[in-house]
């Protein structure tokens, strides 16, 4: 019975337990044990070294960051809790650079520079660069600019380089570039302690302008010393090419200077422009109305023989005046002087001597001689472009002004159209107003023989240069007026320009001003070499006293004179 229990427990003994022999057996007749999970080997605890060793680790551990945390928590926290509270992260602006405008031989002429606009800056703050300009005489053509401006804050409200004036503002969508920006950390006293870059600023595109820096500044310095030492009160110059409307130079005075306006810091010289009685922020080229004078003959004299009027051989005396009968005492009459008397003068020998006479006759017509009359002039003076504005690429450009029996009723109530308007405005008197620009491209259209350009600034604009107009009149018709023009030189009004290195053709212009006629408007116009023009000008002079001996005509001669030394290739 004993033996029996003894048994029972032994079999429930070895049931509980797994004798190594028969893992062995199973491990050699089982095939798919998997030993990467374990299958198939002898459980091994772990030893109680590895355990003590590990405690020992995770506790140095535990240890080593429970102190870091403690010093920087205790010991440290009140410092970093300031530093967390000063030290800010912004966003900054990456102010882009304008792009370069150059003249026609890739000469700067307004570029960057990098010293600080704001030198009361804070360290830190966002910085650009200005503009700097070439100078003198080129203010009115390259304009200026405004910067970026912060409030009290420090924050831009302005955050674009904005054109205000010529080049600068017309062009401004084509160079101001796209700004960038960066993230900034500062702490509280703006001390920079890291910036990244987010995005990078684009430069603007370049500009490439049709001037001739080297002529536009030597003009505008005949120009101003003229004005100075003859009492003009300013002047302007443009010469620009009559076979593309290329302008190569266009250069008024007096002018502002353009980086004083930009930065805008010195208040008494900003002042002294808006209270300088000569208009110093006109840009005489284009939006300067002056009263031509003579320079509008060659016009008229086209009209005349596009309509058939006058045989260009005919020739017409001048004494000195013409009298018709006064329509308010009709036992006296009414003189229309000549500045002189000229004798017997067709229309060539008319244009380079400038008879008024003639062009009194031609114009409103007087005893046999049939006149264009007051319609057909302001048909031929806008034909040529007078009175309009060219379309050039500049801002504030202004039209002219072409006397008329409506403008008349206009400004001058009940008081008809009499034929004594018409004669005065056949020599570019009365309300007759032009700008400089106005009549260097139509002067073009005489040179060219026929074709109206536009005038543009910048080199290779195939879109102006298309933009012709072709004029219905014979080819021979201009060759008479060139020859009247280029006779004018020899003999004529414009002999100052007779000079020996270049063919010149030009028509001067004098005209009087105000009730009291003290002071005038000196023009000369033209073209050269006269055998094969290309290059034409216009020279005024303004409001000069009417006693000067010399005027637009000497500013050219001088000119031409410099060319023909520092850039003898405009006359080849």
């Amino acid at each position: 019975m004993n033996w029996k229990l003894f048994k029972t427990n032994k079999l429930k003994t070895r049931s509980l337990l797994i004798e190594p022999d028969e893992i062995f057996l199973d491990s050699e007749n089982l095939e798919n044990f998997n030993s990467q999970q374990f299958e198939g080997r002898i459980e091994k605890q772990i030893s109680k070294r590895t355990v003590i060793f590990l405690g020992i680790f995770f506790m140095i551990s535990v240890l080593t960051f429970s102190s870091r945390l403690g010093f920087l928590q205790i010991r440290k926290g009140e410092a970093y809790l300031k530093i967390s509270q000063n030290n800010t992260l912004a966003q900054q602006i990456i102010f882009a650079d304008r792009g370069i405008i150059y003249d026609r031989n890739m000469v700067e002429l307004a570029w960057n520079t990098k010293e600080g606009v704001d030198e009361s800056a804070p360290i830190g703050s966002p910085n650009f660069s200005i503009r700097t300009y070439k100078t003198p005489g080129f203010s009115h053509t390259l304009g200026y600019v405004t910067y970026p401006t912060q409030d009290k804050s420090g924050n831009y409200w302005q955050t674009e380089f904005i054109g205000k004036d010529g080049l600068e503002k017309e062009y401004s969508s084509r160079i101001k570039g796209t700004n960038g920006s960066k993230i900034v950390e500062t702490d509280v006293n703006k001390k920079i302690y890291s910036e990244n870059t987010i995005n990078a600023p684009v430069r603007g595109s370049d500009l490439v302008t049709t001037l001739d820096s080297r002529i536009q500044g030597e003009l505008y310095s005949l120009i101003k010393n003229l004005s100075e030492s003859h009492s003009f009160t300013g002047g302007a110059g443009v010469i620009i090419d009559a076979t593309n409307g290329e302008i190569i130079t266009s250069t008024s005075y007096p002018e502002y200077d353009s980086k004083i306006l930009s930065l805008g810091k010195d208040k008494n010289t900003i002042n002294g422009y808006l209270t300088d009685k000569r208009k110093v922020f006109m840009d005489r080229t284009i939006s300067g109305l002056y009263t031509p004078g003579s320079i509008v003959k060659p016009y008229f004299a086209l009209g005349a023989l596009n309509e058939g009027i006058i045989d260009p051989n005919k020739k017409i005396l001048s004494t000195g005046s013409i009298s018709i009968p006064n329509p308010y005492f009709p036992d006296q009459k009414t003189v229309f002087k000549d500045w002189r008397a000229n004798g017997w003068v067709d229309m060539e020998q008319a244009i380079a001597v400038s008879c008024d006479v003639y062009f009194y006759e031609i114009g409103g017509g007087y005893e046999g001689q049939k006149g264009l009359g007051i319609l057909n002039l302001g048909k031929y003076a806008k034909l040529f472009g007078i009175g309009q504005k060219t379309g050039v690429d500049l801002p504030d450009e202004a039209g002219g002004t072409i006397p008329s029996p409506e403008w008349k009723a206009k400004n001058f109530k009940n008081d008809p159209w009499r034929i004594g308007d018409t004669y005065h405005t056949a020599i570019g008197q009365y309300g007759f107003q032009a700008t400089p620009l106005e009549m260097a491209r139509a002067v073009a259209s005489i040179a060219n023989k026929g074709t109206l350009v536009s005038p543009h600034y910048i080199l290779g604009d195939t879109g102006k240069e298309s933009l012709v107009t072709v004029l219905d009149i014979k080819k021979g018709d201009f060759e008479i007026v060139q020859n009247g023009m280029r006779q004018g030189v020899t003999y004529g009004t414009a002999v100052g320009l007779n000079v020996p290195y270049v063919d010149v053709a030009a028509k001067t212009g004098t005209a009087q001003l105000g009730v009291a006629k003290n002071k005038v408007n000196s023009w000369v116009m033209g073209f050269f070499p006269y055998e094969n023009p290309r290059y034409t000008f216009t020279v005024m002079m303004e409001a000069g006293p009417s006693t000067n001996g010399v005027g637009a005509t000497s500013v050219m001669r001088g000119l031409l004179d410099w060319m023909s030394v520092n850039t003898p290739e405009y006359f080849k």
